[in-house]
């Protein structure tokens, strides 16, 4: 066989990907583009405390919002889900500049907390189902009541 017709090797499957990893990284994508779009509200809004120059805002929401869009790909480590949970804190302490993020954080931090807790209730009851269940004995049929 020369170089040029020797097969292809055989595509490797993808990775399976869990509800927990699914859901966590829709909110996380979601909520980059919100994060930005407030780092642009304290930017307008000069909201930073005196001394600091109001376009901090904007690289404090740019850099959490790539922090999220890159949490959102680490999702399958378990510390990511540390780290997600540490974004949401961070988020809802952007309050104390701009209380209208304390509405963000709720929102979202209450989407993160279902993709992270109720993702994993709802694995945790397939895998249970998906288990071989033992065979039931066959019910006897009902006693015929004589009527017809």
């Amino acid at each position: 066989m020369s170089a040029d017709t020797a097969p292809e090797p055989a595509p490797r499957p993808r990775r399976r990907r869990g509800l927990v990893e699914n859901l966590g990284s829709i909110v996380l994508g979601f909520e980059s583009v919100v994060i930005f779009l407030g780092g642009l509200v304290v930017y307008g809004l000069n909201a930073l405390p005196e001394g600091i120059p109001s376009w901090w805002g904007i690289v404090g929401g740019s850099i959490m919002a790539v922090a999220m869009i890159l949490t959102a790909g680490m999702l399958r480590y378990p510390w990511a889900i540390a780290v997600g949970w540490v974004l949401q804190l961070l988020v809802a302490l952007g309050a104390v500049l701009v209380p209208a993020l304390l509405l963000v954080a709720l929102i979202f931090g209450g989407m993160w907390a279902y993709a992270t807790i109720g993702g994993a209730r709802i694995e945790a009851r397939t895998a249970a189902g998906a288990e071989p269940q033992p065979p039931k004995p066959p019910t006897p049929p009902a006693p015929d009541s004589g009527r017809e």
